[in-house]
């Protein structure tokens, strides 16, 4: 087997979080105000069980994805949708590599070209996505620790800076605004996806779907209470704070004497996104792989890394209106292959497992 349940659950706990901690705070801010939880709420809960629907499958049938739908609709459809999935895959790269180029040039180096700062990204993305599911499995050994210690330290430097009452009174947003949040949102919830390209390459034990689940159900918990945080420390004034992380813990009194001691463990921190944003690069490769037969990985890595430096590059001051494009516009794409196609997968012809 290629990943372990441990190194799933590993997944669907911190890169759960540190996909969520840059602008998703900010812009369910300025969506839904003090209100905010609500339809981070809404897309976790369907998610959660989506993501079980997935694991309990995988207790069903020792197929992989590709196999599941090889065995019922034939190998060129399974093919079609691998490539479908690649292309799903470099979708859900593009938001978050954009927040990262901007998020790494405003909080660690502002003095110098954002564009150039970020390029080195690449050498990593090159080099990870052509390894395999292995690899995933050792990175994310590597960045469970540097999450629960880094992110523990950042709530525990701001949770004593919360104004209990600015989340208060809750639910005064009107129902169409959180769901639109949450619809607007939608497209920071790949998870699901990850674990159907997971299926078939780990060894599934009794109790492994809830495992997984509960991990989940952790990183939905970890994100809920930073969206309580983050809001409680700015009110009203949290859709004007980006980067979300790097700002709930600026008010720790102990930063006036020793200096912005948090930068250590923003530092720590974002090894654990880059790793959670090549994750998505790495699928795309494999799907690359799977559709086109092409077994060469390093070539493969070669070309979705520069289709990503590309768009990066050509669309540098166009973030916004790709944002809004997402926001508008994306949640389709995502409630297709997140959620309608994970849960299709339970469809389809599969050996019982003995």
């Amino acid at each position: 087997m290629k990943i372990s349940v441990r190194q799933i659950c590993f997944i669907m706990l911190a890169y759960t979080v540190v996909s969520k901690l840059l602008m998703y705070p900010t812009n369910l801010s300025l969506l839904c105000g003090r209100d905010l939880l609500f339809p981070a709420l809404i897309n976790f809960a369907v998610q959660a069980v989506i993501v079980w629907a997935l694991a309990y499958l995988c207790s069903r049938t020792d197929k992989t994805f590709f196999q599941l739908i090889e065995g019922t609709l034939g190998n060129i459809t399974a093919r079609i949708v691998y490539g479908l999935f690649a292309l799903f895959f470099m979708v859900c790269t593009i938001i978050p590599l954009f927040e990262q180029k901007l998020y790494v040039h405003a909080i660690f180096y502002d003095t110098v070209p954002s564009l150039l700062v970020f390029l080195p990204f690449f050498f990593l993305a090159i080099y990870a996505a052509y390894k395999g599911f292995e690899n995933i499995g050792r990175c994310a050994d590597i960045c469970l620790p540097i999450f629960l210690v880094t992110i523990a330290f950042i709530l525990g430097m701001s949770v004593l800076e919360v104004k209990w009452d600015s989340i208060l009174p809750m639910l005064k947003t009107p129902a169409k605004s959180i769901f639109g949040g949450s619809a607007a949102s939608l497209f920071r919830f790949a998870e699901p996806c990850y674990l159907l390209m997971f299926m078939g390459h780990f060894k599934y034990k009794k109790g492994d779907a809830a495992k997984i689940t509960l991990s989940y159900i952790g990183g939905a918990v970890i994100v809920l209470f930073f969206l309580f945080v983050f809001y409680g420390v700015y009110g009203s004034i949290s859709a004007s704070r980006p980067f979300a992380i790097s700002k709930i813990s600026v008010f720790f009194p102990a930063i006036e004497m020793l200096g912005r001691i948090d930068l250590v463990a923003l530092y720590a921190l974002e090894i654990v996104m880059l790793f959670a944003l090549v994750l998505n690069i790495q699928l795309a490769v494999h799907c690359v792989e799977k559709c086109t037969g092409y077994n060469n990985k390093a070539i493969l890595s070669l070309a979705v890394n520069a289709v990503l430096l590309i768009i990066l590059v050509t669309c540098d001051h166009y973030f916004s209106g790709i944002y809004n494009l997402f926001s508008k516009w994306m949640w389709i794409a995502f409630i297709v292959f997140a959620n309608a196609v994970p849960l299709l997968a339970w469809t389809m012809r599969r050996r019982e497992r003995r």
